[in-house]
């Protein structure tokens, strides 16, 4: 390459938004989670002397994180979160990628010869609707090879004599590792499957579990944080049901939460958590353990998903509790039976009874719809359970210890110090949230790549 062309090519490319780019990718690429452990220790001491909040970074899965107090009870957690480069390491997403781009090539071979022809309509509609799929992921692919031949290029430029030539290649080389990376982490988007329950709204239903009293002072603490993520991430929160207990607890609550992503965000909240703290009520100092549970239902539309008249069972009573005259003198409250399935949904929460009415069938609907969806995921992954969880009521997903501050998720055996602070239901949780999508966007891509490797 002629040399005077080729510090043109590189000033013309090097500006100065690429070398802050370029230094962000080295930061990033040096804190992927192998380092964390020994990061960790080297500087345990010193955060021991400075504020709990101060930001620490992390890199995982391609993306920048900020984490406070963080460190990993189990060493599952860091054996299975994997950087970008090592997953593109791996012969089975190289072979993944081949089979796309040979699909991609025999689909548009096939569209060409058979659009001449009348006969195979339905197949050449197939191929069609297939190679819509596959290009963007295949053009991604293509970029990349092309910004790899551009990297190696770029190395042979730095054994130049020029030391300004030299400069220069080694500033696009970083560019081109930057650009790299992001393009590893689109073609990674792009793999791992949608779900399309992702994108729906949901129904927040919480239940206190054992501990009596104490369980339900929790249970109302956890419904509060709920809603405060809620607002946070700027989503509505409208609250469907609340049974109080008699010292300021929470029975049972349900609420409609809706927004860009809600389900996608708070699908792994879904299960039993245990506080571990001494209650209010306990007079003698002892610490407690108690439970709830958080059910997250997808909130399908009209269109995805529809109930027959035919099949509900539809009673009216008079509702019970605190709330005004209107108590025990109208028949407000009302409570729906799907009888296929025998779910029920009740609802006495307005004074209206057409208002109670739409509030048990969107939980009702709500309900089923999580019913269908369990049903299709357990199919999917009966041949290999995902660590992660199937989301179920029945796990046991986190601990809030309120004595050694810690909340710690038992699934990806992550601990955050700061309780309280986690509990605003603001950044911490956000944070918790994130890693539980990085954790099971991984496992999805290793078992649709058939790799059964941590």
């Amino acid at each position: 390459m002629n040399r005077s062309r080729s510090i043109m090519l590189l000033y013309g490319k090097c500006g100065f938004d690429r070398i802050t780019r370029c230094f962000l990718s080295r930061v990033s690429d040096t804190c992927h989670a192998p380092c964390l452990q020994r990061l960790y220790h080297k500087h345990l001491c010193a955060r021991q002397q400075t504020n709990r909040n101060s930001p620490h970074t992390l890199s995982m899965f391609g993306h920048m994180i900020t984490l406070r107090g963080f460190h990993v009870t189990q060493s599952v957690f860091l054996s299975k979160i994997l950087s970008v480069e090592e997953i593109f390491s791996k012969p089975s997403l190289q072979e993944y990628l081949k089979k796309m781009e040979d699909e991609y090539e025999a689909s548009l071979k096939i569209i060409n010869t058979m659009e001449d022809q009348s006969h195979g309509e339905e197949e050449l509609s197939q191929k069609r609707i297939r190679v819509s799929v596959l290009t963007p992921l295949v053009q991604q692919i293509r970029d990349l090879k092309l910004k790899q031949k551009e990297f190696e290029e770029t190395e042979a430029l730095l054994k130049d004599n020029d030391p300004e030539l030299r400069e220069l290649a080694e500033m696009e080389r970083d560019s081109c590792q930057t650009a790299i990376q992001d393009l590893r982490q689109t073609i990674l988007s792009l793999i791992i499957p949608a779900e399309e329950s992702d994108m729906s709204d949901l129904v927040l239903e919480v239940t206190a579990g054992v501990g009596g009293q104490e369980a339900m002072l929790f249970t109302s603490e956890m419904f509060d944080m709920y809603q405060s993520f809620a607002a946070f991430q700027g989503w509505g929160f409208d609250v469907l049901e609340y049974t109080s207990s008699e010292i300021g607890g929470l029975r049972h609550g349900s609420a409609s939460i809706s927004g860009p992503l809600s389900y996608k965000k708070m699908k792994f909240e879904a299960g039993v958590h245990r506080v571990q703290r001494v209650p209010k009520t306990e007079k003698q100092g002892r610490m407690h353990t108690s439970t709830m549970t958080v059910a997250i239902l997808p909130q399908p539309t009209e269109i995805t998903f529809t109930i027959q008249a035919k099949d509900l069972r539809i009673e009216t009573k008079r509702a019970s509790g605190a709330g005004g005259q209107h108590v025990n003198t109208t028949d407000s409250a009302v409570r729906i039976v799907h009888i296929p399935t025998g779910v029920v949904s009740e609802c006495q929460q307005e004074r209206s009874q057409i208002k109670n009415k739409e509030t048990a069938m969107k939980v009702l609907r709500a309900k089923l719809y999580s019913m269908k969806l369990e049903e299709e995921t357990s199919k999917r992954y009966q041949t290999r359970k995902l660590q992660i969880g199937s989301k179920g009521r029945s796990e046991k997903i986190r601990t809030y210890n309120f004595s050694q501050d810690r909340v710690t998720d038992h699934r990806i055996g992550k601990t955050m110090h700061d309780v309280r602070g986690f509990i605003l239901g603001e950044d911490l949780l956000e944070e918790m949230s994130v890693c539980l999508q990085q954790f099971s966007q991984q496992e999805i891509l290793l078992d649709l790549l058939g790799d059964s490797e941590s």
